[in-house]
């Protein structure tokens, strides 16, 4: 018997909500519709948590199970077509770079389960098959959505004194960022730097050039996506005018398209990137920048511990993945769905060295916030 045989595969759709007070001030209101609908968060983008996710489980015929975990808003139907294809193939034929799955919002979560296999198959972590890592922990910012300054200089001091070196805060062309950072440093002193992130809501070069007039630059790690990606342009006189860092997030899971990079890279129109997708494709994404003389960070959509643990294996295997990186689920989300949570050392998280992925499922969690629908292979 060929022991290495995907004999079968679960995937089960589960939503787990957000901490109380961890996304917005309470009086600061996210209204935009379309944007909400651009980055599937439901109704709003303070929602996004309350969008499905999938756990995946593949299993081999030598009784070993490995695990990964989709984007939200996943499709059910792409994912049983990829688990039909998957279903009775070897694992150890399979091409790793490139497996059968064309859709980037479910390709993460086959691919995390195949490598998490590979790993308790050969006794090593994923980070192993992703050719070795450069560290042991990575670092990681702090994360929230909108605030009132008050606000924004509380969740700032928060994260600095868990160790965080770095708070990145979501907003809109509607937030008063110059009094954000001016409470931030009352309140902080030289203890933080900070990533405003506007998600392209500055729209363009006038605006962000508005926003960011009187902001202490000094307290400024960098701005990310602040005006449109088609605007190339725009997004090179911002570096060239601002003063601070300029960063351009690569996100397959949207784009879908790893190509997207390139045109920045021969534009020179960001300071550094942060990418998140599949881990072979990061990879690529990450020694790009690395020629390129530029750092780079993991990203994320606010994910559960295996999503989390797989980019922190992704991480510490990219060379350049020198800046903070998006891994923060633990402040925001009710629960990880993992056994034992990442732990965090001062702001920087340990990567998991069991075999694998190094992290099991919390089954009577994921019990608690399944939502009954399941797909199952062979079926």
């Amino acid at each position: 018997m060929n022991h290495t045989i995907i004999t079968a595969i679960k995937a089960t759709e589960v939503i787990v909500p957000a901490k109380a007070g961890s996304l917005n001030s309470d009086s600061v209101i996210d209204s935009d519709a379309k944007f909400a609908e651009k980055f599937l968060t439901g109704a709003s983008w303070t929602s996004f948590a309350d969008q499905p996710k999938w756990i995946l489980e593949i299993s081999l015929n030598n009784g070993l199970t490995g695990i990964g975990e989709t984007y939200r808003t996943a499709s059910k139907k792409l994912i049983h077509q990829a688990m039909q294809t998957l279903t009775g193939q070897d694992i150890l034929k399979l091409n790793w770079r490139r497996l059968p799955v064309a859709d980037q919002r479910i390709y993460e979560a086959f691919e995390s389960a195949i490598l998490d296999l590979l790993g308790k198959i050969l006794g090593v972590p994923v980070y192993q098959f992703l050719g070795g890592g450069y560290r042991q922990v990575v670092e990681c910012m702090g994360w929230t959505g909108r605030r009132t300054p008050e606000d924004a200089a509380q969740k700032a001091f928060e994260a600095m004194k868990k160790g965080h070196k770095v708070f990145k805060f979501k907003c809109s062309d509607e937030d008063p960022v110059r009094l954000w950072t001016e409470e931030i440093r009352k309140r902080c002193g030289d203890g933080i730097q900070l990533i405003l992130d506007p998600n392209q809501r500055w729209n363009d070069v006038e605006t962000t050039m508005r926003l960011m007039e009187g902001v202490d630059k000094k307290i400024m790690l960098g701005l990310e996506d602040p005006i449109l990606h088609a605007d190339v342009a725009g997004f090179r006189y911002l570096k060239a005018k601002l003063g601070i860092p300029l960063f351009r997030h690569i996100s397959l899971p949207y784009t879908q398209d790893i190509k997207d990079m390139i045109t920045f890279v021969k534009a020179d129109a960001a300071d550094g990137y942060n990418f998140n997708g599949s881990a072979y494709n990061s990879l690529l994404l990450a020694e790009i920048a690395h020629l390129e003389g530029k750092a780079c960070w993991r990203g994320s959509e606010v994910d559960l511990g295996i999503s989390e643990a797989m980019a922190l294996h992704i991480a510490v295997a990219s060379i350049n993945c020198s800046i903070p990186s998006d891994i923060f689920g633990e402040l925001v989300r009710t629960d990880d769905l993992i056994e034992d949570p990442i732990v965090f050392q001062n702001g920087a998280a340990v990567v998991p060295q069991g075999d694998g992925l190094g992290v099991s499922l919390d089954r009577a969690a994921m019990e608690k916030f399944k939502t009954g629908i399941q797909l199952n292979t062979p079926s």
